[in-house]
């Protein structure tokens, strides 16, 4: 019995299709955003992870990100030259820094996504309680995945074996290759 819909291989692919998609479009969203304040995407993201509920030093801003602490120190000059983070003493070690989002910045931040999150709470408007969980369930999901395949890449690769080759040997006869009428040819 059809259930009318796509098959399920039709499905992934273009869900997979369409995620690539998603992840472009956001991509070039953020860009926008970062463009607006004046910095770029990389920027942006740390500046949000900056401005979470708990401080944040810049070690600890590096490891969440994933940035090398030369790296984030880049990025706090460039936030702190825009005007959007402030470099204060840690009360608990006078060795660290707490990187300190400025008042102003959240509000700024929001007003730049505040049609994105008015079009997104309208497009929500369409589904009901339950196809929102399976939806949410679904991108929790792969946000998860995303994180532990970022890890994977930013990880050192351990030592790769050479892959062995087949030693050519003198007088060998060249592979057959089939030409467009598909009958088989030997390279002379």
């Amino acid at each position: 019995m059809s259930t009318g819909l796509p098959s399920r291989d039709d499905l992934i692919g273009a869900l997979s299709w369409k995620m690539r998609r998603l992840s472009g479009e956001t991509v070039l969203f953020h860009q926008a955003i970062a463009d607006r304040l004046g910095i770029n995407p990389t920027d942006l993201k740390c500046l949000d992870l900056a401005s979470g509920p708990e401080p944040v030093t810049a070690g600890r801003l590096a490891e969440v990100s994933g940035l090398t602490s030369g790296a984030i120190t880049g990025v706090i000059n460039r936030l702190e030259k825009a005007g959007l983070v402030e470099r204060q003493p840690d009360p608990d070690d006078r060795r660290k820094v707490i990187i300190a989002v400025r008042p102003d910045v959240p509000m700024t931040v929001m007003g730049l996504f505040g049609s994105m999150s008015h079009s997104m709470l309208e497009l929500c408007s369409r589904y009901e309680e339950h196809e929102l969980a399976l939806v949410l369930d679904f991108v929790s999901r792969a946000a998860d995945t995303m994180h532990a395949e970022a890890i994977k890449l930013q990880e050192k690769p351990e030592k790769q074996e050479k892959t062995e080759r087949p030693e050519k040997t003198e007088g060998a006869e060249k592979p057959e290759k089939a030409e467009k009428t598909g009958k088989p040819t030997v390279d002379a």
